[in-house]
Order: C-alpha cells, then sequence, then structure tokens
C-alpha cells in the first residue's frame, strides 16, 4: 500500500461521543434525533434535531479555552484530542512544520456568534467577547487545533457545505502526497440556535416533521427533508510509509476521490453526481464491480434522493451494490456529516458489518440495495462514501482496506 492512510478517529455524534460509543449505537440502531431542547423550538417551523448529550467540554478542555471557543470548536478540539490518542503518534517525535490541519466547515460558530450580536444589541459594544472576532469564523477550528497541538505546517479549511469534509480529507491527501507526514483533517459543524435554524430553514430542505421516527426518511416514498444535526468526525492521515514504519494500526487507504459541481438549473444539463463516483472510482483503479459498500448522502429529498438513486444505479446497476445512510441516526451534521461517514465505513470494513439506515421503508420504485433494519454481515474491502453540498456540490471518496 502506498499514499494517504488513516490511523485515527475522533468522533462526536448525537447517538453517541467517542468512537465506540457511536459505533455500538449505529450498529444498533440507535437514534440521536430528538425535539430541540437547548432553546425552545416551539416558534420555528422545524423542532428536530441531532443534538449531542452529554458533553461536557469542562471535563475535556482546558478552562482557558472555554470563554475563546463556540461548540464546535470545542468538539473539534476534543475530536482532534481522541484521534491523535487513537492514532498512537508521539507527536513530540515529529517536526511541527511536517505536521498539519485541513478540516470544513459549513458555518463556523454560530452560537458564540449570536451571543455575542444580542449582546451588541442589547447592552452596547462594550459588552461583546474580544473572541468575536474569530470564534465565529468558519476557519477557526483549523486554527485552534493546529495551536494546541503545535502543528506548523499546511493549515486551511474548505467551504463547500455538505461535500465539504470529504473535500478536506482529500486534501489531506494532497498533502500528504507533496511530503507532510502528518495531517488532522475531518470536519465538525454545530449550528443549533435559534440564528442557525432560522439559517437552515431558508434552504427549503429541513424537515418540518414533529415524529422523530417519520422525519428523515431518505429514498421513502414519504421523504419530507433532512433532520439537521451537529457533530462530526476528525481523522488522522498519514503517509502509508510512516504509519508502517511507526507500526500504527491503519484502518483504510484514502484510495479515490472525486468531486464535480452541478451544472445550472434550467440549462438542461444531467446533474454531475454520477461523474463524481467515476472519477473516484478511476482515481481509485477500483472497477464499479468491487465496490462492497456504498455510504450515501441520503439528502431526504424526493427530488435529490432520486438523482442519488440514478446516479448510483448509472455507474453499478439497479441494486447491484449495499447502500446504507447512518446519518438517518444522526441528522445530516452539514460538512461534518461526510468525516462521519468515512469514519464509519472504516469501522464497517474492521468488523464485517454495515450498519442500517433505519426508519425507512424504501420506495416500491427505488433501485438501490439499501440496507434497513438491522447490520448486514458483509466482507468488505472497499467502501465509497458520498456526499452533496448545497448549491450543487459533488464530492466521493473510494477507501480501501490496508
Amino acid at each position: 500500500m502506498t499514499g494517504a492512510v488513516i490511523t485515527g478517529l475522533g468522533i462526536t455524534a448525537p447517538n453517541g461521543l467517542g468512537k465506540q460509543r457511536f459505533w455500538e449505537a449505529a450498529c444498533n440502531g440507535i437514534s440521536g434525533i430528538g425535539r430541540i431542547t437547548r432553546f425552545d423550538p416551539s416558534r420555528y417551523p422545524a423542532t428536530l434535531a441531532g443534538e449531542l448529550t452529554g458533553f461536557r467540554p469542562e471535563d475535556l478542555l482546558p478552562a482557558r479555552l472555554l470563554p475563546q471557543t463556540d461548540q464546535v470548536t470545542r468538539l473539534a478540539l476534543v475530536a482532534a484530542a481522541w484521534a491523535l490518542d487513537d492514532a498512537g503518534v508521539d507527536l513530540a517525535q515529529l517536526s511541527q512544520f511536517d505536521m498539519g490541519v485541513v478540516t470544513a466547515s459549513t458555518s463556523g460558530g454560530f452560537a458564540f456568534a449570536q451571543r455575542e450580536l444580542q449582546r451588541l444589541w442589547s447592552r452596547g459594544s462594550r459588552y461583546v467577547s474580544a473572541y468575536q472576532s474569530f470564534a465565529w469564523f468558519y476557519a477557526v477550528n483549523s486554527g485552534q487545533i493546529s495551536i494546541r497541538h503545535g502543528m506548523k505546517g499546511p493549515g486551511t479549511v474548505v467551504v463547500s457545505d455538505q461535500a465539504g469534509g470529504l473535500d478536506a480529507i482529500a486534501h489531506a491527501r494532497r498533502q500528504i502526497r507533496k511530503g507532510s507526514t502528518l495531517i488532522v483533517s475531518g470536519a465538525m459543524d454545530a449550528t443549533l440556535c435559534p440564528w442557525g435554524l432560522a439559517a437552515l430553514w431558508t434552504s427549503g430542505l429541513v424537515s418540518p416533521a414533529a415524529v422523530p421516527e417519520r422525519a428523515y426518511l431518505p429514498f421513502d416514498q414519504r421523504a419530507c427533508g433532512h433532520v439537521p444535526g451537529e457533530g462530526g468526525a476528525i481523522v488522522i492521515v498519514e503517509s502509508a510509509e510512516q504509519a508502517r514504519s511507526r507500526g500504527a494500526r491503519i484502518y483504510g487507504e484514502i484510495a479515490g476521490y472525486g468531486a464535480t459541481f452541478d451544472p445550472r438549473p434550467g440549462s438542461g444539463r444531467q446533474p454531475a453526481l454520477a461523474k463524481a463516483i467515476e472519477l473516484a472510482l478511476a482515481d481509485a483503479q477500483v472497477a464499479p464491480a468491487e465496490v462492497d459498500v456504498v455510504f450515501a448522502d441520503a439528502a431526504g429529498s424526493p427530488v435529490l434522493d432520486r438523482i442519488e438513486s440514478d446516479a448510483l444505479t448509472t455507474v453499478f446497476g439497479p441494486r447491484a451494490v449495499p447502500v446504507t445512510a447512518p446519518k438517518t441516526m444522526t441528522g445530516r451534521l452539514y460538512s461534518g456529516a461526510g468525516p462521519l461517514d468515512v469514519a464509519t465505513a472504516l469501522l464497517a470494513m474492521a468488523e464485517g458489518v454495515i450498519p442500517p439506515t433505519v426508519h425507512i421503508a424504501p420506495a416500491p420504485d427505488c433501485s438501490l440495495d439499501l440496507v434497513v433494519g438491522s447490520v448486514r454481515q458483509a466482507s468488505l474491502r472497499t467502501a465509497l462514501v458520498v456526499a452533496r453540498g448545497y448549491g450543487g456540490f459533488n464530492a466521493a471518496v473510494l477507501l480501501r482496506t490496508p
């Protein structure tokens, strides 16, 4: 094996904090979606979300970081520390300039920004935190992770909505190929505040359903949108040579990547998701018949689900590969969704099981082999992860076992 590999996973998800708890929940079909508790959602058209429970940043981070960070950055810092610990890497043995951070973000620190803007309006500018200057910023997670761990190599953030998490991991692979030793990558999003929910609702893609089991139903005739969630995953990307030399456990290789952008609405041209998948397979030199499982984008919108179903059928054929969407247990985590699916796919390949898509009854005309109800045993050597962002972003990553 050559190229870039993943050696550490840090997961914060609505149905499980930490790798082991999340994996157990995913395999047992345990959902983290429920009525929003962080504020009163009764005045909003949407009242459900995938909220994190049991997350106590004061127990997991230095006190000095708490006043300057939003929920999203706290999640990223904790997940990065967990991922580094999971990788068993000794940062003291590496050059600071050989390590970098590449993350993605859809919205930055929304809750922090809302709080400070409320202070500005109600009390005046002297009551606004100086940390507002960066705590809201979509690049803050990359900055805070790099500062905390002394990483002075490549540092960037990718902004392409839900596709961004996969784009970030692909960019991490690019930096490894350029000579970096280690890149912390992945994404987090956390927009569950009144301002954030109002912004999400404007997309027209958020489900208005009030019952968790009926709210997020991709590839189902009853689909009426998605449920927002918070969290994601941070992964450690290393060169295969570096990982082997230090005896690291390798979860899998980032073998292929493809990205496209949909044509202008009304142009008459076809969506470009199938092309992104084909590019990822070609990059990995993998034939469609060699793909063992697909982790779907699963928009929960009838139109968008049809586009994805058609794309997968075009590439693989009808019911030719198992397809799953464990995000039905977490909600769509925006930029954090792709990295969480990557982590889930790597765990699935290690355990030989495919976690299910919960609550759905596949539409009669659905051409996909959806894994529903419970886990499916399978021998998995390759996994495709698909993500789409609002406005036309498409991304696909092909993972391969060591």
